[in-house]
């Protein structure tokens, strides 16, 4: 039976209910219609795969680089999928006090120099990323890293966690903010759940 991704919008909702100032509820409820897309895309997904079998890699219908059933499943999967776990990384982040302590803040002050450094930097990604930023540890090098993903499904960095995800996505900020990325950008960093970042970092740090 293939794999079931579980819709955590009532739980992801729960976690930033109230507490993100200006970036609005309302925003937050609209924006996790969205996530519910991608769980139910994902599972969609993985039903057909598993219906298709264990495909015949001669047949062209089937395993084709041009166009091919097996190749739009599993290109529509790593969008889908990326846009669940891009989303359940960003709310789970969010609704905290904003402020870092514990291993991430060494690790932010050792890389970046500070803070402040540290904001500045995300901040500029940000604005010049078309959709996702994480701040993601790479796992040979050991050091913190601003990441530029634009899409569900590009830029993937292979042997890096992400920690922390920003939507750039107008649909995260515009309600709210309209155009005005960067003071969106800036309350996002005031409610900060830097716990739920350090849970995310690899064991062993």
């Amino acid at each position: 039976m293939a794999h079931k991704y579980e819709n955590k919008q009532e739980q992801l909702f729960a976690k930033v209910k109230g507490k993100t100032g200006k970036i609005s509820d309302k925003t937050h409820e609209e924006h996790l219609k969205l996530y519910t897309g991608y769980v139910n895309k994902t599972n969609q997904i993985l039903d057909e795969l598993e219906k298709l079998g264990v495909p015949d890699p001669a047949d062209p219908k089937t395993a084709n680089q041009i166009f091919s059933s097996l190749r739009s499943l599993k290109i529509g999967l790593t969008f889908a999928i990326g846009g669940l776990k891009n989303h359940e990384i960003y709310f789970d982040i969010l609704g905290g006090d904003g402020k870092p302590s514990g291993k991430i803040e060494e690790l932010i002050n050792r890389d970046f120099g500070s803070y402040e450094n540290y904001t500045k930097e995300l901040k500029a990604t940000g604005i010049a990323a078309r959709g996702w930023v994480w701040t993601g540890i790479d796992h040979e090098s050991g050091k913190l890293f601003n990441y530029i993903g634009d899409a569900q499904d590009t830029y993937p960095v292979w042997n890096v966690t992400p920690l922390l995800a920003l939507d750039v996505y107008e649909h995260a900020y515009y309600a709210d903010f309209h155009t005005a990325r960067a003071g969106y950008i800036d309350e996002f960093l005031k409610f900060v759940d830097w716990s739920a970042v350090n849970a995310r970092l690899p064991k062993g740090l």
